[in-house]
């Protein structure tokens, strides 16, 4: 049910750079092992055992990463997952205080420790736990939305 890219594009890989650049700036630590080149680290960041994902967009985010361990989590394929606003990824009931927590992103530049339950495209509940949530910027520290990673969770019901 789930799928990859089957080669990240020039656009793709300056964003995971930007995502993984802006982990280390906001939380004083690296995501993942940086050795190699951005290709190899792209692929280290799919296959990675914690779940990550990110947004862009102002007034509706739609997701633009998630690696495998998200499109597993959420039950989709990259194609769905990148085309799917992320509001959805909380029940309608958990949406406000989702948004609380991205404000405060916004404001602090990341938060720490976060958790929240998430439904999956198949309704599907989990408790995503211990997470990091970070304001992704550029090369010159324009902001360019947020990403999220969350080495463990459980699933609900």
């Amino acid at each position: 049910m789930t799928g990859s890219p089957d080669r990240f594009s020039t656009m793709d890989l300056a964003w995971i750079r930007w995502l993984l650049d802006s982990h280390a700036l906001w939380l004083k630590q690296e995501l993942i092992d940086r050795s190699g080149d951005i290709e190899e680290q792209s692929e280290r960041l799919f296959l990675a055992p914690f779940a990550v994902m990110s947004h862009v967009g102002s007034d509706d985010p739609v997701l633009n990463y998630g690696n495998r361990q998200a499109l597993e989590l959420w039950g989709m394929t990259w194609d769905e997952f990148t085309a799917t606003p992320s509001r959805l990824t909380a029940e309608p009931g958990n949406r406000d205080e989702r948004a609380r927590m991205l404000r405060l992103v916004t404001t602090h530049g990341s938060v720490s420790d976060y958790r929240g339950v998430r439904i999956s495209r198949t309704g599907r509940r989990f408790l995503a736990e211990h997470a990091t949530v970070w304001n992704v910027v550029d090369e010159d520290r324009g902001r360019r939305r947020q990403a999220a990673a969350f080495p463990q969770w459980t699933l609900l019901g």
